[in-house]
Formats: structure tokens, sequence, C-alpha cells
């Protein structure tokens, strides 16, 4: 069963998040607005992730999962990506801070 993280410990995952960039887009997944939620499997004692990518053919989902794991090394023992595609991802999601690196990358937001 997957259960909540408290408060404190999402943003400290969240933190860690984003050191993880988009390998295409150079942003982070946090700020591109790809995570979609955190929770904690009790079960498993492992974070979980709910995670998108900009398009569901992406192939480089093993370069962000090997990014994921170095980002989260010392935060927590375990995790588990579950990679959603509904609702898709959109522009819509990326935060304000993102908007801004993706404009210092040149990119028309």
């Amino acid at each position: 069963m997957v259960t909540s993280l408290a408060p404190e410990r999402y943003d400290q995952v969240e933190e860690a998040l984003k050191d993880v960039m988009d390998p295409e887009l150079g942003v982070n997944i946090v700020d591109l607005g790809l995570i979609y939620d955190l929770g904690w499997d009790d079960e498993n004692d492992a974070l979980v992730i709910h995670m998108t990518l900009t398009s569901a053919g992406c192939p480089l989902t093993d370069v962000i999962e090997e990014q994921t794991a170095e980002a989260l090394d010392g935060t927590v023992d375990a995790f588990r990506i579950n990679w959603v595609w509904m609702p898709p991802w959109g522009p819509e999601r990326i935060t304000d801070d993102g908007r801004d690196m993706m404009r210092a990358l040149g990119f028309a937001i």
C-alpha cells in the first residue's frame, strides 16, 4: 500500500529530485512538472515516484532512472518509478522557475 509522505519529507525528496535533469531539455524534472506525486510503499519500505515524461516514446528513461538513483542517494534507501501517462504531460505543468530556465536556454515559453 502506498501512503502519502509527510510534508517535510515530501519537500526533502522533491529538492533532491531537482538534481535530475531531463536529458533533452536540460531542465530538472520537478520544474518541468514531470513529477505527479510522491508516496511511500510501506510493504517494500521504498519511495514511489509517480511521474511522466514529455512524450510517451522517450527513449531516455534509463538515463532518468540512473540520475534519480544518484540524486536520492543518502535521501532514501530504495525507490521505484511508477510511469504515469494519464493525464498526459503538457507545458502548463512547468513551474515558473522551469519557465525561466527554459527561456534562459532559448525556448519560447
